[in-house]
């Protein structure tokens, strides 16, 4: 039943359950550099190039505030800016903000993490140049956490004006707690078909489509058997795999129900639950 998805497949739209819909607008706004496309009721939508919405926030009442590694679920969701000058620029906004940052050069890219008002963990992140990827005997690609070179990216962004994040920022990957490391690895890749990167010991996998180093990360440093974090708590209600065309949405959509799991079809996508209960919005790039 395995198969392996289209290397054009990338990720799109998030979309994240919050408490306070004016204080995220606020931080993704003002701290992240997002700009609002559209907002009605308790729902925004957040763009980079002002056509295209990458985050949808969700207030919803009565939400909790979920504690760190407490769960599985999101771990944080990755944004990928276009080059060097453009992460300068983030570092030097989210200081100006007093905002606490992690860091870390994982070789193949230079990363920033940060957290929103609810916990949500969010990575800003730049790729370096994929034909300087290296991999090791096994064939995987190798990554790390060393420290960043963050006086070098100030440098590149001096004298370059903040507008926000620019165009061509996009949704780079999603990084998820889990209960079951081998049982999220079986959905995400015998059955959606994205491929295996990379591994960290047996706490953490990294998978992708296409080569990229990884569009989903996987690990159990919550713990294993951990509970999957609850609808009443802040967190992911979905991410977005966009696949080239109908034919690939199909063959995806069809694999997902051999293996016994419900495809919903709605606002013209289709959805499917991982084991931690995120939604998997499977669209065409079309859409």
């Amino acid at each position: 039943m395995s198969a392996v998805l289209h290397p054009s497949t990338e990720l799109g739209q998030v979309s994240l359950r919050i408490r306070d819909l004016a204080e995220s607008v606020r931080f993704y706004t003002e701290v992240v550099g997002l700009k609002v496309l559209r907002q009605q009721g308790r729902t925004a939508e957040l763009t980079a190039d002002g056509n295209n919405a990458l985050l949808v926030l969700e207030e919803v009442e009565g939400l909790i505030r979920q504690r760190e590694r407490s769960a599985a679920g999101l771990y944080h969701f990755a944004i990928l800016v276009p080059d060097r000058p453009s992460l300068g620029l983030v570092v030097r906004n989210l200081a100006a903000f007093n905002v606490p940052v992690g860091q870390g050069d994982h070789l193949v890219s230079e990363a920033l993490y940060i957290s929103d008002p609810d916990n949500n963990g969010i990575e800003i992140y730049a790729d370096r140049p994929r034909d300087t990827w290296k991999r090791d005997a096994s064939g995987e690609i190798m990554m790390t956490t060393d420290p960043v070179d963050v006086e070098s990216l100030l440098a590149v962004s001096e004298g370059v004006e903040w507008n926000g994040l620019p165009a061509g920022t996009v949704i780079g990957h999603v990084h998820f707690h889990v209960s079951d490391l081998q049982a999220a690895k079986r959905f995400y890749c015998d059955i959606i078909g994205f491929e295996l990167t990379a591994h960290y010991g047996s706490a953490a996998l990294f998978i992708s489509a296409g080569g990229y180093h990884h569009h989903i990360g996987l690990n159990v440093w919550a713990g294993v058997g951990v509970p999957n974090t609850p609808r009443n708590a802040a967190g992911m209600n979905y991410f977005t795999v966009v696949l080239p065309d109908k034919e690939e949405l199909a063959a995806v959509s069809d694999r997902v129900r051999s293996a016994g799991l419900t495809v919903q079809e709605r606002d013209g996508a289709s959805y499917v639950l991982d084991p931690s209960d995120i939604e998997v919005r499977l669209v065409t790039a079309s859409r």
